[in-house]
């Protein structure tokens, strides 16, 4: 049978692929463009399906087959729609094995637009009673190279990420645990129960200690820039819309007033299933820096 995986040309979605195809999957990606896809690095074994998680007549044809599914969507006004035309479809198509990216404190940061709306989506798959892995990942550690150059030309590390720390987590770890678990339900010949992962990464960060690691890569002072989520929406509304900068600036703001910290086995948990120690903070800015 067939694994789809939805968002399939973005940073996630694209690892998960290639982890698939390692595994000797049968994959099949959704995609908008295939052209673009195939350009994009997806590999050539991998069939593409046209259409996007809007379009009900492509999702229809998109399962056709399918067994089991990768559900990713990306941060939009309707991604709740989304997720939920996409879970009825799948339902209507016969899919009964899901595992669905979400994110790590979705029932805590619940004034947060997109956390509120995936935590929604994690009820429905619930309620649906699909065989389903839910996936919680916590910030990427791979978001913070929309920041290096201030990082690297101003000495400051300038997310408004505070002191509570967070479970920093890297994407290559996500697609890997993502795979782990598409297969594992996927060659289940019993209906497995559904199950909530955190993803994080090995080391929970504040501001100041994310700064004193890039002083240390970088071998010169690196100063954390502060709390000021204020600020950090007027960047944003630079280069994104409105309402997104808005989304972000909550949840710096849950940042600042509760961290993202991981439950105490939840690294252990992952460095089990992975079979080797998670990637880290300190290995991505060294990789930076070393580059730089």
């Amino acid at each position: 049978m067939t694994i789809l995986v939805t968002g399939a040309t973005g940073t996630v979605g694209r690892q998960v692929v290639q982890q698939l195809v390692q595994r000797a999957a049968s994959v099949r990606a959704l995609v908008r463009d295939p052209a673009r896809a195939r350009q994009a690095g997806l590999p050539a074994g991998v069939e593409l399906a046209k259409g996007d998680l809007l379009d009900v007549d492509s999702l229809r044809s998109a399962f056709k087959g399918v067994s089991t599914l990768f559900l990713l969507n990306a941060v939009t006004p309707d991604e709740f729609t989304q997720a939920l035309v996409a879970l009825n479809l799948a339902r209507e198509a016969g899919i009964e094995r899901i595992v669905y990216l979400s994110v790590i404190h979705s029932d805590l940061y619940v004034d947060v637009p997109h956390f509120a709306g995936k935590f929604g989506v994690e009820r429905m798959i619930e309620r649906m009673g699909f065989n389903a892995t839910i996936l919680r990942p916590a910030y990427f550690i791979g978001n913070d190279l929309t920041v290096k150059d201030v990082v690297l030309g101003h000495g400051v590390y300038p997310m408004p990420i505070g002191s509570k720390g967070l479970a920093m987590v890297d994407t290559r770890d996500i697609a890997e645990i993502a795979a782990i678990e598409l297969i594992r339900r996927e060659q289940s010949e019993t209906s497995l129960p559904l199950e909530r992962i955190n993803l994080a990464g090995p080391d929970t960060l504040s501001g100041l200690e994310v700064a004193a690691i890039w002083s240390e890569a970088l071998q010169r002072p690196v100063a954390y820039g502060g709390d000021d989520t204020q600020g950090f929406e007027r960047n944003l509304r630079n280069f994104m819309p409105g309402w997104m900068a808005y989304d972000m600036r909550l949840m710096a703001e849950r940042f600042l007033s509760d961290g993202m910290r991981p439950e105490t086995d939840d690294v252990e948990r992952l460095t089990g299933m992975l079979g080797r120690p998670l990637h880290s903070y300190r290995e991505f800015a060294a990789s930076i820096a070393a580059s730089a």
